[in-house]
């Protein structure tokens, strides 16, 4: 049960995140790191998944690692986006806490 349920928390963050990106539109800084912060955040929750479907512990292992890091990486962009005040929403805080 606690990977289903991690599974929807993981694909709702997702979700956010895209919905919180999609107005910081090309051409402009915040774009850019949007883009990162996308990539990551959707990355945690495709690599979750993958992390289910582990053919073996150590392969389990190596698969969280990978969520791990993108969950971290997730959090850095959204830190930069709202130190840098280029994404004042208070959902990007919101994410924060999430990741």
């Amino acid at each position: 049960m606690f990977s289903d349920e991690l599974k929807a928390r993981t694909k709702r963050f997702a979700l956010k995140v895209i919905d919180l990106t999609a107005p910081l539109s090309w051409p402009s800084r915040a774009a850019v790191l949007a883009t990162q912060l996308l990539r990551s955040a959707t990355a945690v929750g495709a690599n979750y998944r993958a992390a289910c479907k582990a053919k073996s512990g150590a392969d389990f292992a190596y698969k969280i690692k990978l969520v791990e890091e993108e969950a971290d990486e997730s959090a850095y962009w959204l830190e930069v986006l709202t130190e840098s005040r280029l994404c004042a929403s208070p959902e990007a805080a919101a994410l924060l806490r999430m990741s």
